[in-house]
């Protein structure tokens, strides 16, 4: 019903940027929020950052200042616009959408994007 398109991975130098876009496609459903993950070789998959359709968001702590998500809800597009990035933050980022399905029956789900890598390193 939902598919998760992730863009702008990429390789950077440490204290560079990158811009991550994120955007959903789909029908019968309604956007609840979206959000970024990121997951490293032999690392559990985290939070990076989130924001719902209010505007609310949500970041790691490992990213507070440095990052900054933003989205369109009519687009279902997300963006993370990450800088003075870290060869920490080298890793493959996931875009997550929750949306409510209305059919067959209402209920909450997610779906998940391809993943988009991203190496910071000199």
């Amino acid at each position: 019903q939902v598919q998760v398109v992730e863009s702008g991975g990429g390789l950077v130098q440490p204290g560079g940027s990158l811009r991550l876009s994120c955007a959903a496609s789909g029908s019968g459903v309604s956007l609840v929020a979206m959000g970024w993950y990121r997951q490293a070789p032999g690392k559990q998959r985290e939070l990076v950052a989130a924001i719902t359709t209010g505007g609310k968001t949500n970041y790691a702590d490992s990213v507070k200042g440095r990052f900054t998500i933003s989205g369109d809800n009519a687009k279902k597009t997300v963006n993370l616009e990450m800088n003075n990035l870290k060869p920490e933050d080298t890793s493959v980022y996931y875009c997550k959408v929750w949306v409510i399905i209305h059919a067959p029956e209402r209920y909450e789900y997610d779906y998940w994007g391809q993943g988009t890598q991203v190496t910071v390193s000199s």
